[in-house]
């Protein structure tokens, strides 16, 4: 599958990571390293998802658990820095990932930076309200267009980013 989208949608990468994260639920046995349906929520897959060749349980195992295992990994880094003083929190290319709203306990007491495409920032937050999540003043989406070489760190300051605070920038796509 190319990693082409419809302008005004995320691209196929952002997609099928959401889906191996719920594919992760659904069929890895428990207890799950991360439990994350919300983005499939998110991307609205038709009902034959689960029979695409790029979902098959056996063959992406492997994707699957690096997937999973990365986005623990810096869930636990973010909780942990969070008790040491870190007021920030910078997904770069963001995608579907649902930190926000899947940990609002952590999320809520810093501020969120989701950096992501101009097309896929208002699909993301229009597809949140259409779920039921509020817009909160503590997340804030970036637009930026990696690929035609915007400055990420000058949207971001945009957005009110404060480089003097502590932060954690993940980077993972």
């Amino acid at each position: 599958m190319p990693d082409v989208n419809p302008a005004g949608t995320p691209d196929t990468t952002a997609i099928r990571t959401a889906l191996w994260r719920a594919l992760h639920v659904q069929v890895d046995a428990a207890p799950h390293v991360l439990e994350d349906e919300l983005g499939m929520q998110l991307a609205a897959p038709d009902a034959h998802w689960r029979k695409r060749p790029d979902m098959d349980p056996e063959g992406t195992r492997g994707y699957r658990a690096s997937i999973v295992g990365r986005a623990r990994l810096i869930e636990d880094l973010v909780a942990a820095r969070l008790a040491n003083g870190v007021a920030q929190y910078v997904l770069l290319g963001a995608g579907l990932d649902t930190f926000a709203q899947r940990r609002p306990e952590i999320a809520s007491r810093m501020d969120v930076y989701e950096v992501d495409h101009p097309d896929t920032q208002p699909w993301k937050r229009q597809r949140l309200a259409d779920l039921g999540f509020r817009e909160q003043e503590w997340l804030h989406f970036v637009a930026v267009d990696f690929e035609a070489g915007d400055s990420w760190r000058a949207q971001l300051v945009k957005a009110g980013f404060d480089a003097a605070r502590p932060t954690v920038v993940a980077s993972t796509g």
